[in-house]
């Protein structure tokens, strides 16, 4: 080994505190850098190459067919800010189907499959044109008895059979022969010219869509601006509903791009970090080894030489946490990129080599640049000033502070650690922001994880809040989703008679019914999940369902939809909307929005008696109910049991469901990086206070000697940090408010929803107060194991030591 690599050695193993916390702080920065940046490539690529390989289209746009012509719609092509459209096709929306008889699979036979939105295109099969259309199985459909849909329905199970218009007179029967669709989810069912006429002839409605592609789509406020451009060149009143390209995008890769706010987030904070304690740690080995620098270059090191060696035994442990934060960073992001590319067809789920290079080497090279500056001090270093240099601090502002101290009413030990950043402030404000790194990540995490914990909250609350639940005895027992809500196999309850004998039961506090109508609305997006419209009947403000504007509805004709709805189909409070359900329609007015996430992501609530007075099913499929305070639900269930019995009722006892798996793995990982984090606050103050308490050995020997007890010697230590430590908690407090503010509403928008004030505002006075003293906590975690050596030091040996 050279005599250059034996200096760096020895540097890098006497200091083995300082390379911990290099590599920790360089792990820290990595995994989550390497997470934020390769998500965020991961997830945008493979929807970004499949909307560019077939073309895809920026919006699609459904014209009512009663109010605007095909030739009218295909106006529409010259809208201002148009580069290009397609169409006009024939499309009928919300027609509900059920698998048919004929499928093997028993337990899908008769299936509810669903509502979807039926078309057809000259061109089905087609490589070129707008929205090009990709056959995942199969084939397309070539005779009016057939007809192609998305892999996503229950009917996938029973291809080669047949799916059932139940919603039409006669109910339409279709063979299913091809699974398949748009990168876009135009359309949810291919149909022939002539089988589209068949659904036609048998009453459903045929409106007409156009597909456009614009200018400017990179943001919802350009589609929305396209979409008014083209309902402008329209008829009034015409457009029905629009999709933007953004919506598919957004439900395929929503989760994942969800993380990549608060990653982003810790990586900045980590790179910093890391910035912060290479400056600290090589600063302080070359001001603690200025007489070791003197004898390398008496022994004939070069500048160059000198600078190389201080910067290695910085680069070696920085080397060190930079590998292991990819390879770390790698691993974590399987699990999170496996759901979203599986959406997209996507062959695999790793981040992208470019992203495994870039990041190690930017943060290599941040670390390298950070480490010279202060090694490059030590190389221009003369040899006889370095060898003759003493360590005392110059007094000055010191002993002006000791004075001052010394005049509070604290003991001597604490007066005087007190005093002590004053008589080295550069090192004091090191100190001091290291704190503020880790007070900042500690705030950012405890708000992150407070409102992950108030959005997992809304998973049992609203229509999962009860005592005990009220189901039909038919469906105990019965698999989930066996029949849709429109199958007549599936069971609801009498609303007005169990009400009454819920009431009648004693021990009800109070108890509503509700149920999915099997309706959806006209307009809304033909691909992914469809929406649900829930007819409700009594009173539900005991559950504290959330709205985020408007009012919850009050009479017949009103309705409120939920958040990520209103927000995909454009609807706000005052609004319009229409429900369909078996093919009858009802207009209904919006007004309110209100935030729930454990019914579904596109939901539509109304009370019962609209339907009832439209002539529609309402379906009360289950009773939520408040129990009276000291009330047993079991003696409860037994007394209900009498009365709900011959209604074909039953109770089942109440249960909290899942929990959504994504927010618990961002809680999760939230809360390793802030550990992390602190770790590394602690550390980096522990570094810098063991440096100081080496140099100052001699006066602790000296303090010794005139009576300071080792109680007193760790008090000196760790007050002379918790001064330092309260500062820096005054700022980070605020900063870290501010990070998180920053952080959830990307978070939001990325999952397609905004976020109600329980989960947006979750610092409370109780929350805040703890986190101000989180600096002090952080300061006296990293002095203790350098006291704790000071006082164990004896005092002969300290005042050898020069």
């Amino acid at each position: 080994m050279s005599a250059l690599g034996k200096v760096v050695r020895s540097g890098v193993g006497r200091r083995r505190v300082q390379s911990l916390v290099m590599a920790l702080t360089t792990f820290a920065a990595v995994t989550s850098s390497v997470l934020s940046l390769g998500l965020l490539a991961v997830v945008q690529a493979p929807f970004e190459h499949a909307f560019s390989a077939r073309n895809g289209a920026h919006l699609a746009v459904q014209f009512d067919g009663s109010k605007a012509t095909a030739a009218q719609a295909a106006a529409t092509a010259h809208a201002a800010g148009v580069t290009g459209a397609a169409g006009p096709y024939p499309i009928a929306a919300a027609l509900d189907t059920t698998v048919g008889t004929d499928c093997p699979t028993k337990d899908f036979a008769g299936h509810d499959n669903g509502p979807i939105t039926v078309t057809t295109r000259p061109d089905l099969g087609s490589t070129s044109g707008m929205d090009q259309l990709v056959l995942t199985q199969g084939r397309w459909p070539t005779g009016p008895g057939e007809i192609a849909l998305p892999w996503q329905h229950y009917a996938t199970v029973c291809f080669g059979d047949s799916v059932v218009f139940s919603s039409l007179p006669g109910k339409p029967s279709f063979k299913v022969v091809g699974f398949g669709g748009s990168v876009t989810n135009s359309a949810t069912a291919f149909a022939t010219a002539d089988g589209f006429a068949r659904l036609t002839a048998a009453g459903a409605k045929a409106d007409v869509q156009m597909l456009y592609r614009f200018a400017k789509a990179g943001t919802d406020a350009d589609i929305a601006t396209g979409k008014q451009a083209v309902a402008a060149a329209a008829p009034v009143g015409s457009v029905e509903g629009g999709q933007s390209y953004l919506t598919a995008e957004q439900q395929a890769t929503g989760n994942a791009r969800a993380f990549v706010p608060f990653l982003t987030g810790f990586g900045i904070l980590g790179l910093f970090m890391s910035v912060l304690i290479i400056a600290i740690v090589v600063s302080g080995a070359v001001a603690s080894g200025i007489r070791r620098i003197g004898i390398l270059k008496s022994l004939g090191f070069t500048p160059s030489q000198v600078a190389r060696a201080y910067t290695a035994q910085a680069m070696i442990p920085a080397t060190l946490g930079v590998v292991l934060g990819t390879v770390f960073g790698n691993l974590l992001a399987v699990p999170i990129l496996d759901g979203a590319t599986k959406q997209l067809g996507a062959a695999g789920a790793t981040i992208p080599l470019w992203v495994s290079a870039v990041v190690p080497l930017g943060t290599l090279l941040i670390v390298g640049t950070t480490a010279l500056i202060p090694a490059l001090r030590a190389g221009r270093m003369p040899t006889v000033q370095a060898l003759v240099a003493g360590r005392a601090p110059k007094a000055g502002i010191g002993r002006t502070a000791q004075r001052l101290a010394s005049r509070l009413p604290l003991p001597r030990a604490m007066s005087l650690g007190l005093a002590q950043p004053f008589a080295r402030p550069a090192r004091a404000v090191l100190v001091g922001a290291a704190v503020l790194f880790g007070v900042v990540s500690v705030t950012f995490a405890v708000g992150l994880g407070s409102a992950f914990d108030k959005y997992l909250d809304t998973s049992t609350s609203g229509f999962n809040v009860a005592a005990e639940f009220v189901i039909p005895t038919a469906d105990v027992g019965v698999p989930w989703g066996r029949y849709g809500p429109n199958d007549p196999r599936r069971p609801h309850l009498d609303a007005a008679k169990a009400a009454a004998a819920l009431a009648e039961t004693p021990g009800t506090k109070a108890a509503f019914g509700w149920g999915e109508s099997g309706a959806t609305i006209v307009g809304a997006p033909p691909g992914g999940e469809p929406p649900k419209v829930f007819t409700i009947t009594g009173d539900f403000s005991w559950t504290n369902m959330e709205l985020l504007s408007g009012r919850w509805f009050s009479a017949p004709g009103e309705a409120v939809v939920g958040d990520k709805l209103a927000t995909t189909v454009g609807i706000h409070v005052g609004d319009n909307v229409t429900l369909v359900q078996q093919n009858k329609q009802l207009p209904l007015k919006v007004v309110g929005i209100n935030f729930d996430t454990n019914v579904g992501d596109y939901t539509v609530m109304t009370d019962a008696a609209t339907f009832t007075a439209a002539g529609l099913a309402p379906h009360i499929e289950q009773f939520n109910v408040e129990l009276a305070d000291n009330v047993s639900g079991s003696d409860w269930s037994t007394s209900a049991a009498a009365a709900l019995t011959p209604l074909n009722a039953s109770v089942q006892p109440h249960s909290d469901g899942g929990k959504n798996i994504v927010v618990i793995i961002m809680g999760t990982l939230v809360a390793t990086l802030t550990l992390m984090m602190m770790a590394v606050a602690a550390l980096g103050v522990l570094s810098m206070v063991v440096q100081d308490t080496r140099e100052r050995v001699h006066d602790l020997g000296i303090f010794k000697a005139l009576g300071m007890t080792p109680k007193q010697t760790i008090a000196m230590v760790l007050t002379s940090v918790s001064l330092t430590g309260l500062i820096a908690g005054l700022i980070g407090v605020p900063l870290g408010v501010a990070v998180e503010k920053a952080t959830l509403t990307p978070m939001g928008n990325a999952i397609g929803r905004h976020l109600p004030p329980s989960v947006s505002h979750v610092y409370t006075a109780g929350l805040l107060i703890p986190l101000l003293a989180g600096g002090i906590v952080i300061a006296l975690l990293g002095a203790l194991l350098p006291a704790g050596w000071a006082a164990r030091t004896r005092t002969a040996t300290a005042l050898r030591t020069e």
